[in-house]
Order: C-alpha cells, then structure tokens, then sequence
C-alpha cells in the first residue's frame, strides 16, 4: 500500500474559482489535460501547499484557448459577470462545470496531519474545503492514467475520503 497523504478537497463553484483568483492569483502552470497548479508557502510551520484545479473527466479544452490562457479567459469571464453556465471561451461557449470538477490541495513534501492542513487551507482560500482526510495518491493517479483521463479524480478523492454526495444530508 502506498503512503497515504492528507488533502483537502473543494468541489467547484464560480465563487471558489473566484477566490482562488483573489487569494492565490494566477497558477503557476496549466496543462494540456486541463489542471491548473499553485504553490504557495502557507501550510503549518510554512510548509510549501499545492493546489490542484483538476479537469472533468474526458476535458477537453475550448476551441482557440491554450491551456496557458484559460485561467484568465474564465476568470476575466467570471469577474466580467458572465453566466458561469454558458462562458465565451474562445471560439466556444462552455459551461464551468465542463472544465474543471473541483480544487485539492496538499503538502508539497513534509507530511502534514489533515486538520491543519484544513485550517491553514481554509485561511489561505477563505472557503472551508468540502472534504479533509488522507488519500493515497498513487493509486488516484494510477486509476486516472488506466483511464486515460476518463474519470474524475475529484470524485476518485471524494470516493477514498468518503465525503457526501453533493445533495445528500447526513
């Protein structure tokens, strides 16, 4: 069994796409797969986060952006007051929703137990994360690289942290 790693997870709204904008500012990377990455030095006893904007599953990007303008075109959209179920992305129109499924973020190198890793996530974006817990994070990544990108590692994570089902009530 793989070392399991504590993570926080988000699942995506306009407001936290928003937030991630305000606090964090622009990812330091985008990628052809759709992901966006930050780093940021605010973890307990300053340990490097990394924060993950990861793509539904079987992303594909709109026609006439590339994976390093996308962040701004949805964020200037979105701040632009743009519906966020129908954005002028390039030459297409794309609900948010069908790009990315939701925000984690993790220690970059030093373990970190997940209850400060949540409070010191949930300073950092404002927003309490909607899932906290320890994952194993070969086992995400190896099921997503069998598919080919065809399921959704938000939902692999939310599936090993056994958070709720959007809509379900405890």
């Amino acid at each position: 069994m793989s070392p399991r790693t504590a993570t926080t997870v988000w699942r995506l709204t306009p407001e936290l796409v928003l937030a991630l904008d305000a606090r964090l500012g622009p990812p330091v990377d985008g990628y052809v797969n759709g992901t966006q990455t930050w780093l940021t030095e605010g973890g307990p006893g300053r340990e490097t986060l990394e924060w993950r904007l990861h793509p539904v599953s079987g992303f594909r990007p709109p026609r006439g952006v590339g994976p390093y303008d996308l962040w701004d075109e949805v964020t200037g959209q979105l701040a632009a007051g743009a519906d966020p179920g129908s954005l002028p992305l390039g030459d297409d129109r794309r609900p948010l929703a069908s790009l990315w499924d939701g925000l984690e973020c993790y220690p970059v190198d030093d373990p970190l137990e997940p209850a400060p890793l949540a409070a010191a996530a949930a300073d950092a974006l404002g927003i309490p994360a909607d899932a906290v817990g320890l994952v194993d994070h070969a086992r995400i990544g190896n099921a997503w690289e069998r598919a080919r990108g065809t399921v959704s590692i938000i939902a692999l994570l939310l599936e090993e942290l056994q958070a709720p089902v959007e809509g379900d009530h405890p």
